[in-house]
């Protein structure tokens, strides 16, 4: 037994993911990380794993994949119709898988993003301590057909639990997502501020890992640029154009355009779940539910 998989087909931008690369930035190098962590840990806490283990994360399209080895699978995230051996199976759900065993998926039906979390996690390439892909970083950005990856091994007889967990549908629905206000803030006029939290904003068909652009054309402000400063998953920046460009796991460490919203990481995993021309609307945090996520964040 060899305790991998096989991939058959790759599906669209198929990479193995984890919670980050955390302690690098100053080298330039991304955080990356799971696009949606929430559906992330789930996928591991659903296995009794650690949360940290990687997990595969798939995007609009899902791959084939044949099973070499006995292993317990959930599949948490977007719908997008799974089936085993060709038949239909439920989302957070674990399933036990044998050898030869095909994981397959059909249509889309809510979502944009999967995530296969098996058990014990993915034995892949770890590099500056994590397995999430990135290129330049890792010897592969995304996962493509004919791949072996390597699984853990699971005890003889293990067999998986009957529990499900219901995962609320406003993960994948919200239609408001939470911001806190930029380092440039200040330099937006009051119709500015009235136009970006009054207006629905939808997804333009540039987004990737790296950010999503968004379609709707904003009024530019002045001293459209700043000197390059610090950026992070969730910065959302203001181009002398008029574009917002919402920055994503994998983005860039630092940034030449005003930052005038931060998405909160619970709004940054709920947009993670949108696709092109998806709208939403910008919902300001109020100070005091930002005191109090930060109290939260510090408790044992």
């Amino acid at each position: 037994m060899d305790n991998n998989m096989l991939i058959l087909s790759e599906g669209m931008h198929t990479s193995i993911q984890d919670l980050g690369r955390k302690g690098y930035r100053a080298f330039g190098v991304p955080i990356s990380g799971a696009m949606d962590k929430y559906s992330a840990i789930l996928a591991n806490k659903l296995l009794n794993n650690d949360e940290k283990l990687p997990v595969m994360e798939m995007t609009l399209i899902g791959p084939k994949i044949l099973f070499e080895d006995n292993s317990l699978i959930v599949l948490t995230g977007a719908d997008m119709a799974p089936h085993i051996n060709g038949e239909a199976i439920q989302m957070n759900f674990v399933y036990k898988v044998t050898t030869s065993d095909v994981l397959s998926f059909g249509n889309l039906k809510t979502g944009a993003r999967t995530y296969l979390g098996v058990k014990g996690g993915f034995l892949t390439e770890e590099k500056l301590n994590s397995f999430s892909y990135y290129e330049g970083v890792t010897s592969k950005e995304k996962v493509q057909k004919g791949d072996r990856l390597k699984i853990a091994s699971i005890e003889a007889g293990l067999n998986p639990s009957s529990s499900k967990i219901k995962v609320k549908s406003a993960h994948f629905k919200e239609k408001k997502l939470e911001v806190t206000k930029g380092p440039e803030f200040n330099r937006l006029t009051k119709k500015h501020r009235e136009l970006l939290f009054s207006k629905e904003f939808k997804i333009d068909a540039h987004n990737n890992r790296m950010g999503y652009q968004l379609k709707n054309k904003f009024p530019p402000i002045k001293n459209g640029e700043i000197i390059t400063s610090t950026t992070i998953p969730g910065t959302i920046q203001l181009t002398p154009s008029g574009k917002l460009i919402i920055m994503m796991r994998d983005c860039p460490t630092t940034g030449g355009y005003p930052r005038i919203l931060q998405l909160t990481d619970i709004a940054i995993n709920q947009l993670a779940q949108k696709k092109e021309n998806d709208s939403f609307k910008f919902d300001l945090e109020s100070s005091f539910d930002f005191l109090g996520r930060l109290v939260n964040r510090f408790k044992d």
